[in-house]
């Protein structure tokens, strides 16, 4: 049989210069295009204005990340989630059958009387839990009239 090489680190991107991304090197080329766009369409102050704002929406979206991974990933997210509705409610289609079987089933179900016969109390039942804890040494107190249930 045949060996082949698995590829190792597959959701790490190419770096391309140096430390960036092929990713980065784009956003970084579009920011740089935009700056130098407001550089020849405005006058000096408000380029720097625009050139301030512009460099560091540039930079934030090309080298920060939120969770691992990069920061358009959570703005599309963000988008997404805040488009959705917030509150999704399932609501059932019941047929006529179905109806009319619900109807007839009573809303209250009586408890078996078994149950009901068979309570213990919390205090005895923490007195029956020392007992076993205790390996039978602690016998416990014996209430007149009352059987023991070990």
């Amino acid at each position: 049989m045949e060996q082949f090489t698995v590829p190792q680190f597959i959701d790490v991107e190419d770096k391309v210069i140096g430390p960036i991304t092929v990713r980065q090197f784009i956003i970084l080329l579009f920011g740089g295009g935009f700056i130098f766009i407001a550089y020849r369409l405005s006058d000096f102050v408000l380029f720097l204005i625009g050139g301030i704002i512009i460099l560091t929406l540039t930079l934030g979206l090309a080298f920060i990340k939120v969770n691992g991974r990069p920061v358009h990933y959570f703005l599309l997210n963000l988008i997404q989630t805040s488009l959705r509705a917030r509150l999704r409610i399932w609501q059932k289609i019941y047929s006529q059958a179905e109806l009319k079987e619900f109807l007839k089933t009573p809303l209250v179900q009586p408890a078996p009387p078994a149950a009901v016969k068979n309570k213990i109390r919390a205090s005895r039942l923490a007195e029956m839990a020392l007992i076993v804890d205790t390996g039978g040494i602690y016998e416990g107190e014996k209430e007149p009239g009352s059987k023991d249930l070990i």
